[in-house]
């Protein structure tokens, strides 16, 4: 079954409020559906409402509330009208030493209040030195994917994002994307029995690149960061991606 492919702004932590106003002036005239997910930082998610796309968060809690003081709530962020999470990010991993553990029980919390989740997943310059991309990916899909019920698969999206390509200008190439695209949608199917899961790709996508990373067949579509900031260069890749 052909589905129309999706193309995910990852904002970060950037964009001062007067960009950021001067960015949604520009999404709202030049985006026309909801193929686009943009996810700004969470302070600025209310002024985003409105758009013709749809709207996610960068990270959400395992709690959905209570006493913990600075943490974005799945529950809250729905009710501002989120409908997406991106969670297992490598700068979550990495900076904030996030587990695969914590991961899951963040997935499994924000399927319960209604969010979608984008997984990131992907292997380190070193995990890839040795060869084990595969071992690593089939692990995060384990762990971070226990225990869900099988239709909460119908809200998960996997982005496969090599940590070593992500913000250094350096893409796989398309052969080894295709691969990684086919090993995580057999893996999914082997795992869990659900045949029909999205892989987006992300790490270094641009508008320079975008149109040979959008013949590999098996992705789904991308999650775009720094080259999300400057809305000209975003809408040049929406332009190739989306009909």
């Amino acid at each position: 079954m052909e589905r129309n492919k999706v193309v995910v702004a990852n904002l970060k932590m950037n964009l001062v409020y007067d960009e950021i106003k001067a960015y949604i002036e520009q999404a709202k005239k030049e985006i026309s559906n909801n193929q686009v997910i943009i996810c700004p930082t969470s302070i600025y998610l209310p002024y985003f409402l409105q758009g013709n796309y749809d709207l996610g968060v960068q990270n959400t809690s395992e709690k959905s509330e209570g006493a913990y003081t600075g943490e974005l709530s799945p529950k809250q962020a729905y009710s501002m009208g989120a409908k997406y999470t991106i969670l297992g990010h490598s700068e979550r991993r990495t900076i904030f030493k996030e587990d695969d553990l914590l991961i899951n029980k963040k997935i499994i919390e924000a399927i319960k209040n209604n969010l979608n989740v984008i997984l990131c997943i992907g292997e380190t310059q070193e995990e890839r030195a040795l060869r084990k991309t595969e071992q690593v990916i089939k692990r995060q899909l384990i762990n971070c994917l226990r225990d869900l019920e099988h239709d909460m698969f119908d809200n998960i999206i996997i982005a496969y994002e090599p940590i070593w390509a992500i913000g250094t200008n350096i893409t796989p190439t398309v052969e080894d994307i295709l691969g990684i695209a086919d090993y995580i949608k057999n893996a999914v199917n082997s795992l869990y029995n659900y045949e029909n899961v999205r892989v987006l790709y992300g790490g270094s996508v641009n508008e320079k690149n975008i149109k040979d990373l959008n013949k590999i067949d098996k992705i789904d579509g991308f999650l775009v960061g720094s080259a999300s900031l400057d809305f000209n260069k975003f809408a040049k890749i929406i332009n190739v991606v989306i009909d």
